[in-house]
């Protein structure tokens, strides 16, 4: 019954950056979701500096790296690049944080509410591209 709170949470929390990016330009919109990526990769950060674990600040300092190079590539190539990194961010939660080497750094609820989150953004992206391509 958690798992269905949490994931509930995360789509919940997601509506207002949605509901903001609806209101923007197409370029804009992708701007605003490709640094809510980056930002989403620092909430990591944080978790493994409250925790005191410098291995751990490391890898979540990597994945600003590695979701920040997703932004940088739909900036310069496609949206779809963004929606990739969005659909990557999961992966990371429920391999190193739900179910791996890194439960003790990130709460099960938030790395679930974080799957629903990310994967709702992603879906909103492909949605995005695919009103931008039959406007253009």
């Amino acid at each position: 019954m958690n798992y269905v709170i949490w994931v509930a949470l995360g789509i919940f929390a997601v509506i207002p950056l949605l509901v903001f990016a609806n209101r923007l330009k197409y370029n804009t919109m992708i701007k605003l979701l490709g640094r809510s990526l980056v930002a989403a990769a620092m909430i990591y950060v944080g978790f493994a500096l409250a925790w005191g674990d410098n291995t751990w600040l490391v890898i979540e300092i990597s994945g600003i790296i590695v979701y920040g190079l997703f932004y940088a590539l739909s900036i310069k190539y496609n949206a779809i690049w963004l929606a990739f990194g969005w659909l990557l961010h999961p992966v990371w939660d429920v391999i190193l944080h739900l179910f791996g080497p890194g439960t003790h750094v990130v709460p099960s609820w938030y790395a679930v509410a974080c799957v629903s989150f990310d994967i709702t953004v992603a879906a909103y992206i492909f949605y995005r591209m695919k009103v931008h391509t039959y406007q253009m």
